[in-house]
């Protein structure tokens, strides 16, 4: 997937655990695992507001868009 989700760094950063920012964000930690690990496939606002807001940091903190790797056929003539 070209959205690469970075909750792992900032967690690191801010010293805290899957667990509490699952509680202070008021998700499931299953629910957040799913999305700290990229499998997830859509997030909502309110809950991308709520990391945002318990970490301290932005959206573009936590999602960054990497360009997929697309294997070409190369035709020779």
């Amino acid at each position: 997937m070209p959205i690469a989700v970075d909750i792992d760094v900032m967690l690191a950063k801010r010293k805290m655990s899957v667990g509490e920012l699952a509680d202070r964000v008021g998700i499931t930690p299953a629910n957040l695992a799913v999305l700290k690990n990229g499998r997830a496939k859509a997030v909502r606002f309110t809950t991308l507001a709520a990391l945002c807001e318990v970490l301290e940091c932005q959206p573009g903190d936590l999602l960054r868009w990497e360009a997929e790797d697309v294997a070409h056929d190369v035709v020779e003539a």
